[in-house]
């Protein structure tokens, strides 16, 4: 791989004892250009780093060794781990974010991304399923890469098989729901499955509000046509879905 190792990052540390890079963390940067982002990500009061930044062009820089831990997970939790960045990769790509312009991500920018996480893959020994976005592992806080990022495209992952539902059906679905009053079965049921899945469920099961806003978080990796945060039929077919190819892994 060749990286530009023109700058570096000095927010870093070590690794925990017996943490190694187990996950992959997608972020965007949210500014509007990539030597903003550097420069933010390398000034030493900001206390944020990651380990690479792709810019449009799909020029990859690498601002923190790997077998460092860089500063970008930030409070965040997937399972059991609340030590992300002690245990993972992240990789901040160039893009505005949802505050600015939110543009697409560019040919250039993926094709490098799939060569990276090739890379890391097998360096690493790290999981497909353990590619993750800043907003699965921080849904209260955090809604980047966004619903753009083009999940189903990147090394051809072997994806969950979304069942196909009309709309028709999917309204149908939500009013036998209403009908039946049966709303807060199905929701407790959609967190038991979110949280087998690896999300943080915790502050969902508080207040409505966080609900939304973790469905959301699940929506905008897996159902990235209707990110709204309401779980209507299909986002909970596709999650059923999700849910038992997890236990067959």
């Amino acid at each position: 791989m060749n990286f530009i190792n023109k700058y570096k990052s000095p927010n870093y540390n070590y690794r925990k004892k017996d943490f190694f890079p187990q996950y992959i963390i997608i972020h965007y940067t949210a500014m509007r250009s990539y030597i903003e982002a550097i420069n933010y990500l390398c000034n030493k009061k900001n206390k944020v780093s990651s380990h690479f930044l792709i810019n449009k062009l799909g020029k990859i820089y690498y601002l923190v060794d790997v077998n460092l831990r860089a500063w970008h997970a930030g409070n965040s939790k997937w399972k059991k781990n609340t030590d992300l960045n002690s245990s993972s990769i992240g990789i901040e790509i160039d893009n505005s974010g949802h505050h600015l312009d939110f543009e697409a991500y560019t040919t250039d920018q993926l094709k490098s991304l799939n060569k990276l996480l090739n890379y890391l893959l097998t360096t690493y020994q790290i999981s497909e399923s353990n590619i993750l976005g800043h907003s699965d592992i921080a849904p209260y806080r955090k809604i980047d890469p966004g619903e753009k990022f083009p999940w189903n495209n990147i090394l051809k992952f072997k994806k969950i098989k979304l069942p196909r539902m009309s709309e028709k059906k999917i309204i149908i679905k939500v009013e036998s729901f209403l009908k039946k009053k049966l709303i807060y079965k199905i929701k407790n049921k959609a967190l038991y499955m979110l949280k087998e899945i690896g999300y943080d469920i915790g502050l969902a099961k508080k207040n409505n509000k966080n609900y939304l806003l973790l469905i959301k978080a699940y929506q905008m990796h897996f159902r990235q046509d209707c990110p709204d945060g309401n779980l209507d039929g299909e986002t909970y077919k596709i999650l059923i879905n999700h849910y038992n190819q997890t236990l067959t892994r």
